[in-house]
């Protein structure tokens, strides 16, 4: 694969994951009713639905920076997969398979985008020994 073609696929997964979450943040700190409620629903209070949604959108801006705060984006990457994992059990538990479908697009979505990201970036790893 050439670094163009990783280059081109990071950032479709950056901007559609960028799309996905920060309007879910955004959903989530204006109180959208859809959203507050099945969040609800899954058991979560209403501060913890600001906070998240705080925090998505502070990642968005983090991701959308071109070439810079990659560590940040390392933890922002762990944030997302977090947000996905709980958000996949708490759907499989409460709702039911099928209401886990987003979850599993979106690991899927976010995964091909960090391992892009690791590709562009190699050397990062090194940084953290």
């Amino acid at each position: 694969m050439t670094q163009k073609t990783t280059t081109a696929i990071y950032w479709t997964g950056t901007v559609l994951t960028s799309m996905w979450f920060g309007a879910s943040g955004f959903f989530e700190i204006t109180r959208n009713p859809i959203v507050w409620e099945i969040t609800q629903q899954l058991g979560y209070p209403p501060h913890f639905i600001y906070t998240l949604g705080v925090a998505k959108l502070a990642g968005v801006a983090v991701l959308l920076i071109p070439g810079k705060l990659l560590r940040l984006k390392e933890w922002v990457f762990a944030g997302i997969f977090f947000d996905i994992i709980f958000a996949f059990a708490s759907k499989l538990s409460v709702l039911g398979l099928p209401a886990t479908t987003d979850a599993i697009v979106a690991f899927i979505m976010v995964s091909v985008t960090y391992f892009m990201f690791r590709k562009l970036y190699p050397g990062l790893a090194q940084q953290f020994a």
